[in-house]
């Protein structure tokens, strides 16, 4: 057990550990846990221990672009409460992980380009300090796994993954996450790449699909979408065949069938 030590600039020395009792979660679990911690060498009074799930988003500003980390859900687990000198106390907390919170593990496999965690924050005399970042590692509810194998399966091959400032239609995140790839054979003289979004709730799951379309400045328009909702728990064959539908709908709306 590692404890870190809080608060050093107000002279608290609050010492800190928090336990997941797993990293890997899906959308909709429940992130189980407990938060050690230890006073300092005077009394305090805590406001407030808080568990913060963060993620890294993509932003973009004129003709730059930076990254910054969004707080996606912040959720109290501790106090307020007075914390004597030396003393040690722990809490546990169980923490609903949002239907909507992005994907950044597949197969076991971190996804390149995601970076989500959770850190841990402690409030003391009107000052917050924020922990180190415990990674959280989010794998596919079973219909999102599904339409990725369906890809795979058409030879599209995986690109790279990122969250972008904004919120779409449907969504209460603050950013989208857009899972990109490569064409496949199949597609491949039709478009270059294809982006995969998912907006999911406990009972649906949009899929957003973004193509570009071969062809040079001359072309009328260079990307096409397509939406569309599958149930939640629905029929996984049904899913994928709106999936094809999806891309053959972008497809025949540009001519390129």
């Amino acid at each position: 057990m590692v404890f870190r030590k809080l608060m050093a600039a107000f002279g608290a020395g609050v010492e800190v550990d928090t336990i997941l009792a797993t990293s890997t979660v899906r959308p909709g679990d429940t992130l189980s846990g407990q938060v050690n911690f230890v006073g300092g060498g005077s009394d305090y009074n805590v406001e407030g221990i808080f568990i913060d799930f963060t993620a890294v988003v993509e932003v973009e500003s004129g003709d730059s672009e930076y990254n910054a980390t969004y707080s996606f859900l912040r959720q109290q687990v501790a106090g307020p409460f007075h914390l004597t000198a030396g003393a040690r106390h722990s809490a546990p907390f169980q923490i609903p992980v949002p239907w909507e919170t992005p994907i950044s593990a597949i197969g076991g496999h971190p996804l390149r380009g995601m970076k989500l965690g959770v850190k841990t924050e402690l409030s003391l005399a009107g000052a917050l300090d924020k922990g180190d970042l415990d990674p959280l590692f989010v794998t596919p509810l079973p219909i999102q796994e599904h339409l990725i194998m369906a890809l795979d399966r058409q030879g599209f091959r995986f690109s790279k993954a990122d969250l972008e400032r904004g919120t779409l239609q449907g969504s209460r995140m603050p950013f989208f996450q857009e899972i990109e790839y490569y064409a496949g054979p199949q597609w491949s003289r039709h478009f270059n790449a294809l982006e995969l979004t998912f907006i999911t709730n406990p009972h649906s799951m949009d899929v957003i699909l973004e193509a570009d379309k071969r062809g040079g400045f001359m072309s009328s328009s260079h990307d096409t979408y397509n939406r569309f909702t599958v149930p939640l728990n629905g029929n996984l064959n049904a899913a994928e065949q709106a999936l094809n539908n999806g891309l053959h709908q972008m497809a025949q709306r540009r001519g390129w069938f």
